[in-house]
């Protein structure tokens, strides 16, 4: 039975910093933005996102430090020093540092360049007076942001999925390492 010095344990917040990241990926990418994006109208979900998606992605960049300095083996294992690491160990810190890098690159560059093509596509709706997601010909204006805002949305998928799988390979260290119990 857990006790009140359970709270200075650190593995009791890196678990729980291992279930925010997780839990909030999960939601975040395979039901919440999902729901969302079938139930709203189109600009109220644009809202939503631009919202949304700064504070997910600190989240994604804050959950995987407080996890590296609460790691199990304490945070100087994760330290790349090959001597005084095992296998455990460098794994850990790679897919530590793969989730803090896919949460970083959607957080300091993608998502806000698909927030800065977003307010162009914006932009050059009222210039043509057609909304993006129409059906075309759109102008070539439109053409190349639809196409800029494609492309930065699919990065920013792949850099998620990404970083979601490293949260499950980590998932599986965990159990392997009775870590938890």
């Amino acid at each position: 039975m857990a006790s009140l010095s359970s709270f200075q344990n650190p593995a009791a917040y890196h678990l729980l910093s291992y279930g925010t990241l997780l839990s909030s990926t999960l939601f975040q990418s395979f039901i919440g933005g999902i729901i969302a994006f079938h139930i709203l109208p189109r600009p109220q979900f644009s809202t939503l996102q631009k919202h949304t998606f700064p504070v997910y992605f600190i989240l994604q960049s804050v959950c995987p430090v407080l996890m590296a300095l609460t790691y199990p083996s304490g945070s100087v294992a994760l330290l790349p020093n090959q001597h005084a690491q095992n296998t455990d160990d460098r794994l850990a810190f790679t897919l530590m540092t793969t989730i803090l890098i896919t949460g970083l690159a959607n957080m300091l560059y993608v998502g806000p360049q698909t927030t800065r093509v977003m307010g162009l596509r914006k932009h050059q709706e009222t210039k043509d007076r057609k909304r993006s997601v129409d059906k075309g010909p759109h102008s070539k204006e439109m053409q190349a942001l639809n196409k800029r805002f494609g492309m930065l949305h699919g990065v920013s998928s792949l850099v998620n999925l990404v970083g979601f799988l490293g949260m499950c390979w980590y998932g599986v260290l965990l159990g392997d390492l009775g870590f938890g119990r």
